[in-house]
Order: C-alpha cells, then sequence, then structure tokens
C-alpha cells in the first residue's frame, strides 16, 4: 500500500469519526434556537416564521447528514451545507426579529456544523475560511459589527481551524502507528526467515566454505565464493529489505546495507534516504555492479566502503576500493572490446535517472566510483509512477 493510499485510509477514517461527531451535535445544537425562541416568544415580531425556520433547520440537518453518510463530504455537499447556513443566518434575522429593534435570536452553535464539515474535508485552511464566511454573513445580517457577532466570528474561524489541525494529527497519528504496526510484523517475519534459514542455507554455505578450505586447489575457491554468498546472506536478514514500502518510496539506505560485511563498510545518513521505488532500485542495482566489479578484478582481501549522502539537492553514492586500481583508458578500450560492465550497468543506469557517474583510478592507488543523482531529477522521474508524500 502506498502512503497516499494509507493517508487517504487514515484520512477517511478520520472523517468517518468526525462526521458521526457531527452529526450528534448539529441535533444538539438545534436545542439552541428551540430554547432561546421559546424564552423569548412573545417578543418575536413573526413567531410563526421562527417556528418554520427551526423546522426547516432539523430537515436540512437530517438531509445533510444523510448526504455526507452516504456519499461523503462531496464538495457539492459541503458547498451547498454552507450555503444553507449562510441563508439560515440571513433567515433568523428576519424570522427570529424582536419587537422593539433588539438584535435577532441566533442559531447559534448550529451554524458551526458546516465550519467542521469542511474542516473535516479539507482541513484548517478551509474550515477557517468557512468560519469567515459564516461570521460575515452574520454581520451582514444581524445588524453589522458589535460584541455578539464578534464573539461568533472569533469563535466560527477558531473552531475551524482547530478542527482542521485536529484532522490532520489524527491522520499522523493512525497512520504511524499503521507503520509501527507493519515495522513490528516485518521484524517478526524477518526473525522467522533468519531462523529457518540458519538452520537450513547459512549452515550448508558455512560447511561448503570450510570443507573447501580443507581441501584446497579449486575446491577453495568455491568456499571462498560460498563464504561470500553466506555473508551477503546474512546482510540481507539484518538488513529492512523485507519491509514493504509505506509510500512507493525506498530508503537506500536500506538497499545499500545489504553489501556490508566483513570486507564491505558502509556509511549513510543517520536518516532514512527516501526515493521512488523504482529508482532506488536502479541506483542500488548500479552500486551492486560496482561492488560486483571489485569482487571481480581484485584480490579476495580487496576492502570496499560504500559512502552515502544525501545534500537534499542531490543524492550521491561514492563506492571506494584499495585494489590494485587501472589506467583511465583502461575503460574506453573496454567498451570498445564490447566489454559493456561498466558502460551499461553503472553509467547506463545512473544516466537513465539524469545522473552521472564517474570513475577515479590509477594504477595502485584503488579505485572510486562516484554516483550522482540530482534529486529534481528523482522527482520528475517519480511523478509518474511513484506517489509522492502529499501533505
Amino acid at each position: 500500500m502506498c502512503f497516499r493510499g494509507a493517508w487517504e485510509n487514515a484520512r477517511v477514517g478520520i472523517q468517518v469519526q468526525l462526521r458521526r461527531a457531527n452529526t450528534v451535535f448539529r441535533y444538539v445544537a438545534l436545542g439552541y434556537p428551540i430554547l432561546l425562541g421559546a424564552f423569548a416568544f412573545d417578543s418575536l415580531l413573526r413567531p410563526v416564521w421562527g417556528a418554520l425556520l427551526v423546522v426547516a433547520l432539523l430537515v436540512w440537518t437530517w438531509a445533510a447528514t444523510e448526504w455526507y453518510r452516504r456519499r461523503g463530504y462531496e464538495p457539492k455537499a459541503l458547498y451547498a451545507d454552507l450555503a444553507v447556513t449562510v441563508a439560515a443566518v440571513g433567515a433568523s434575522s428576519w424570522a427570529l426579529a424582536q419587537a422593539g429593534g433588539g438584535v435577532p435570536v441566533s442559531v447559534g452553535p448550529w451554524m458551526a456544523g458546516a465550519v467542521l464539515a469542511w474542516a473535516a474535508a479539507w482541513g484548517r485552511r478551509s474550515g477557517a475560511i468557512a468560519g469567515a464566511v459564516v461570521a460575515v454573513a452574520g454581520m451582514a445580517f444581524r445588524g453589522g459589527v458589535h460584541s455578539s457577532t464578534v464573539n461568533e466570528a472569533v469563535l466560527l474561524v477558531l473552531t475551524g481551524f482547530a478542527a482542521g489541525h485536529l484532522v490532520r494529527l489524527g491522520v499522523v497519528a493512525e497512520q504511524r502507528m499503521r507503520e509501527a504496526a507493519e515495522r513490528n510484523a516485518a521484524a517478526r517475519e524477518r526473525e522467522r526467515l533468519a531462523r529457518d534459514i540458519h538452520d537450513s542455507v547459512l549452515q550448508v554455505l558455512a560447511l561448503v566454505q570450510r570443507r573447501g578450505s580443507e581441501i584446497g586447489g579449486e575446491a577453495a575457491e568455491l568456499g571462498r565464493l560460498a563464504g561470500r554468498q553466506e555473508e551477503a546472506l546474512r546482510a540481507l536478514i539484518r538488513s529492512a529489505s523485507y519491509r514493504r514500502p509505506l509510500d512507493g518510496q525506498r530508503d537506500l539506505r536500506e538497499l545499500l546495507g545489504r553489501h556490508e560485511g566483513p570486507d564491505v563498510t558502509v556509511a549513510a545518513p543517520a536518516t532514512p534516504v527516501l526515493l521512488p521505488a523504482e529508482t532506488a532500485r536502479q541506483f542500488a542495482a548500479a552500486v551492486a555492479s560496482a561492488v560486483d566489479n571489485v569482487r571481480e578484478h581484485c584480490p579476495a582481501a580487496t576492502r570496499v566502503w560504500l559512502l552515502l549522502e544525501d545534500d537534499g539537492e542531490a543524492v550521491t553514492v561514492s563506492v571506494r576500493d584499495d585494489g590494485p586500481g587501472f589506467a583511465p583508458e583502461r575503460l574506453a578500450a573496454a567498451a570498445a572490446e564490447g566489454r559493456l560492465g561498466v558502460t551499461q550497468s553503472i553509467r547506463g543506469r545512473i544516466r537513465e535517472l539524469g545522473g552521472s557517474a564517474e570513475f577515479f583510478s590509477a594504477p595502485g592507488e584503488g579505485t572510486e566510483v562516484e554516483m550522482r543523482v540530482p534529486r529534481v531529477e528523482i522527482e520528475a522521474g517519480g511523478a509518474g509512477g511513484d506517489a509522492r508524500r502529499g501533505r
């Protein structure tokens, strides 16, 4: 499940809970105009119209909550809800007007129902805007700017903003809980796989390595290869690579961590280096090709260092070894001979990601491969196929 899908599921879950709470709130809030209108019934200029207005509010409350329940927070439902609320504020200034020119009876907290719906659907900014719209309507229809309408305006705007902010906090909290649950499940699965592999494959590889060393000759070479595979498999088990990417992205640190072993040292930032999943896979494949070249062309005791850097503008991986090195013109000669390992597996992959791969070597001085991909290219490449982090 990608991050955007998980985020949407969490947001919808929070919205459902808020919708139910808002439904209860709106019905309870109807008690305000009913009670206030009842107390001021004798002073109302149009008591019958006031009663009809309360009935209309009850009907719309039922219709709006059913609409939201059946079809969710559709834009047309939200706009209609806000329009009816503004109309109700205007109608109340006429239907609930009092004799003597006093301030008309307000529909009170009921006005906040539409504001809460906007906040739940579109966040704190939209909630604050909806609150401001209703507040302006109150000032326009209920005697202008005075203490009553100013208090209503402050409460409505703050209600919309706070409710939207709580929605976001709830979504983040639920998403983190889901991620933690998935990490725990992945850790348990990784432990189970580690036990199974240790009791079978790793034991066989260790035996082949030991027996090959004892026999010597070509068997020793087979034993050495078995030992390398054992190290790679142990590193794979230790890494977090079994964790499913939560957002269509992968942490490049985890993919490079597979190479960690007695002869390979990996240095990476403390925080995740997230890339679109396919970008991370291609980048890691290019790094793996560079490491394989060291194992294929250098003595068995050659050390390798992987350095991962993320400066915000680009992601860079350097692969350095202390092997015998080679003359700079050797790469061009190998390509001319049809040996395209470096050209295709390393430079070709990095070039497709919009980056570059540079080789630095000299006889007796080891080799360093620097692969760099700008984040502008990463984001452009990942936008079409991989979900990006939204809010």
